[in-house]
């Protein structure tokens, strides 16, 4: 049978109708082994010479995970992709590929926390300078980057949401040589795509919109072939974070759906913004829309919401019935997680300031709930949460 996708296509014809390229299977089977054998002495041989690629050890090479990995990397108009057990060994792995001790990294603020504990707990005491600048500075100093080895960059940066002009920090990067490398989770491939506007590197933490069934953790990066291939044949292998084929197979279920499942949620984050933003003690709304940056198309079901000292956070978070207390997003369910425990983690002193964000401030991760269900629960919660 033909290739059922046309060329060109959309990315709602890519993921649903992509062939697994396992024959009629609609779905990649699960290839659940460590290892895999070879029929003679000279397939072994031409293997572990380099001069075949056929699948040796599930640790660097699984059948499943590759289906995965070629769907995504067509997904955000990448060459390759590789696969991860988690976001945090997606951004580990990529950093310690590229850069050693006396090098720089550039870090957008009010990046990821988890992000940032890497950066000073592990990439800084190697030796490694991590200096943070603004959206601004990305953005309008074309110098920034100069003798930078990488820039680490989230557009929209994490809980305050600021889109950036990734196109131009691309640019900006290249005057230098500076690789670039951006967590695009939050918009996903659907409403961002920044290998097209430049940018070297694309880190997904798969566990959220890619997956979307709150089941999995996982992470992915998409580059160049070239940029791929030192990941895979360094720190993939050494630091040994490697996806699992059963978690593979979950996230390409995922990815079936996703286009569908990303424009549910914009749909309710558009109607949790026009409300919110209408509401009397609501200070600021953060929740970026389409064409608020060049190249943002859309807007993801993640935001947060920055309230007047008249509400009591604590009871609003236990008012709420259909919005539950977690620390993920990008899942079918709705979420809450006020920034004030959220970053104020045992032995982090003014994490809160350190990171940038009120503790007025809560992050909600709207799901797939009925947005009529989902702010009724909400205002009701808000409206008993007022202090007299």
């Amino acid at each position: 049978m033909a290739d059922v996708t046309p060329d060109p296509f959309s990315i709602d014809t890519l993921l649903a109708a992509a062939s697994t390229e396992f024959g009629g299977s609609v779905t990649p089977p699960i290839v659940q082994t460590s290892l895999f054998t070879f029929d003679s002495y000279q397939a072994f041989a031409d293997r572990m010479a380099g001069r075949s690629n056929d699948p040796l050890y599930t640790r660097v090479q699984n059948p499943t995970v590759a289906a995965f990995e070629k769907l995504v990397a067509a997904a955000e108009e990448g060459e390759a992709a590789v696969g991860f057990a988690s976001g945090m060994a997606a951004i580990s792995s990529t950093i310690l590929a590229f850069v050693r001790p006396g090098d720089r990294i550039a870090c957008v603020e009010h990046v990821y926390p988890d992000a940032f504990r890497l950066f000073e707990r592990i990439i800084r005491p190697f030796g490694i300078d991590v200096t943070y600048h603004s959206v601004e500075a990305f953005e309008n100093d074309p110098d920034l980057l100069k003798g930078v080895k990488l820039a680490y960059l989230e557009s929209p940066n994490s809980v305050v949401f600021e889109t950036m002009d990734l196109a131009r920090v691309a640019e900006n990067a290249r005057r230098h040589g500076t690789l670039t490398a951006i967590d695009n989770s939050w918009a996903t491939p659907v409403f961002q795509r920044p290998l097209t506007l430049g940018i070297d590197i694309v880190i997904h933490s798969a566990s959220k919109y890619l997956s979307g069934h709150s089941d999995t953790v996982a992470g992915v990066v998409v580059s160049s072939n070239a940029l791929i291939e030192v990941i895979r044949d360094l720190t993939l292998p050494l630091l040994g974070g490697k996806l699992a084929p059963f978690e593979a197979f979950l996230l390409t279920r995922g990815l079936r759906t996703l286009t569908a499942r990303m424009r549910q949620h914009q749909e309710t984050a558009n109607f949790f913004v026009d409300r919110l933003s209408a509401h009397p003690h609501v200070v600021r709304v953060n929740s970026p829309g389409p064409n608020m940056a060049p190249g943002l198309t859309g807007r993801s079901g993640l935001l947060s919401v920055e309230f007047s000292e008249a509400v009591d956070i604590p009871r609003l978070a236990d008012c709420l019935n259909l919005f539950r207390l977690g620390v993920s997003w990008g899942g079918f369910e709705s979420l809450i997680l006020p920034t004030r425990i959220a970053l104020g983690q045992a032995g982090e002193q003014n994490s809160l300031q350190r990171f940038g964000v009120s503790e007025r401030a809560v992050r909600l991760s709207l799901g797939l709930e009925d947005p009529n269900d989902l702010w009724a629960d909400f205002d009701a919660a808000l409206s008993a949460s007022i202090r007299p």
